[in-house]
């Protein structure tokens, strides 16, 4: 049931039938965002960092979609034309806001918030998982979540030295080239992006001083001594699955992945024997395939603390904020709703993951709770995978 009233687009708070209702995070910090590039060319990065912040009254919530060239690269991506539906996206989603302080004052830690790196699934971008990403700020992590500039995100862009916007679009694999090559390619530049991530908060932390070339009102300077670089771990959606899973072999300092429904194709099979940590796979149950379980297994099979669960009810938009997404319209675009409550849905992934960094990341709270579910025990999870329900 649609609990909107149903209305025409562009009529009501949030563009009628459409609007986002994210959940607030249910740790005990209030959580802030702001946007990070730095360097002036495709080799710098780009991400939104999510972040445990200081009450702040009258703080401004940022967009969900930040601008409307993302709306364009999403009917792209959707194989919809640009020319109706990204006016029609812009209307309808345009204006929903994420429930956060943008820009808000961090909250020092002098023991450190452990780090969470993130890489977003095909076709998204920085923003698309917000709910994900505040929930684990919201228990005290801070959480880097990238904008990829291999041509897999929706759109994205650089600040050129003489400010110059220069827009990065979606790609398809080019006619005539194997997907594989081109996905392996991708994710090897994703993995990179991902250590590179690392390396900044290292500089940082260093006391170097890093320019966010963004001129917002927040300055990376206050992070130093509040991030704790002994306890990062990284995590993704989809593409950005099996980036965290290739992330481990390129980087020691990442201690264990979280990898939310992964699509294992990109990976080499050369890599499976180098994978040195653990991993929590937390799958949905309408997207894997044998062969992508197949690879999964064969990680669980080598190291005992690699975890396989999966969400029952979940499709794969279920771990994106697609799926709290009220309306009909953008379901029928991005096929976005399972049969499992989407704010549940969004319990049993933060917690298992909770649960599991704990474990892995020896940190001294409470999730530990919660340590049922990565082992895939629960209401709505079952350990390893329900075969023969892919529509791959």
């Amino acid at each position: 049931p649609d609990p909107v009233p149903p209305g025409r687009l562009g009529h009501g708070s949030m563009g009628g039938t459409q609007s986002l209702a994210l959940p607030l995070g249910k740790g005990p910090h209030h959580v802030g965002c702001a946007d990070v590039m730095v360097g002036h060319t495709r080799q710098g990065l780009f991400l939104r960092l999510f972040y445990p912040c200081l009450p702040r009254a009258g703080a401004e919530r940022p967009l969900w979609i930040p601008r409307s060239e993302y709306c364009a690269g999403l009917a792209d991506f959707a194989r919809r034309s640009r020319r109706w539906c990204a006016p029609l996206l812009n209307v309808a989603i345009g204006s929903c806001r994420v429930p956060l302080s943008w820009n808000g004052p961090f909250k020092p830690c002098s023991s450190g918030y452990p780090l969470i790196i993130f890489s977003h699934g095909l076709g998204a971008f920085r923003t698309l998982y917000s709910s994900v990403c505040s929930e684990l700020a919201s228990w005290g992590f801070a959480v880097a979540a990238l904008e990829h500039r291999d041509h897999s995100a929706s759109a994205t862009y650089f600040c050129t030295e003489a400010g110059r916007e220069e827009w990065i679009p979606y790609q398809r694999v080019p006619q005539g080239q194997k997907e594989f090559y081109f996905r392996n390619k991708q994710v090897h530049q994703r993995a990179e992006e991902c250590v590179r991530a690392l390396r900044l908060f290292e500089d940082i932390s260093s006391g170097k001083s890093v320019l966010n070339i963004l001129h917002q009102d927040f300055d990376l300077s206050v992070l130093k001594d509040s991030v704790d670089l002994t306890k990062v771990a990284v995590m993704g959606h989809s593409f950005g699955g099996v980036t965290a899973v290739l992330a481990l072999v390129k980087e020691p300092s990442f201690r264990c992945a979280v990898a939310l429904d992964a699509w294992m194709f990109p990976l080499e099979n050369a890599l499976y024997p180098e994978v040195p940590k653990p991993v929590l796979f937390i799958n949905t149950e309408k997207f894997q395939t044998p062969e992508s379980i197949a690879k999964m297994k064969r990680l669980s099979s080598r190291n005992s603390q690699t975890k396989i669960i999966t969400v029952l009810g979940s499709v794969h938009q279920s771990q994106t904020d697609f799926t709290f997404l009220t309306g009909k319209l953008i379901s029928r675009i991005f096929g976005a709703r399972g049969t499992l409550d989407p704010y549940k849905g969004l319990d049993i992934t933060s917690r298992a993951a909770l649960a599991f960094l704990q474990r892995h990341l020896n940190l001294e709270e409470e999730f530990d709770q919660w340590d049922n579910l990565p082992e895939g025990i629960g209401d709505s999870v079952v350990p390893e995978a329900p075969l023969c329900r892919s529509n791959l």
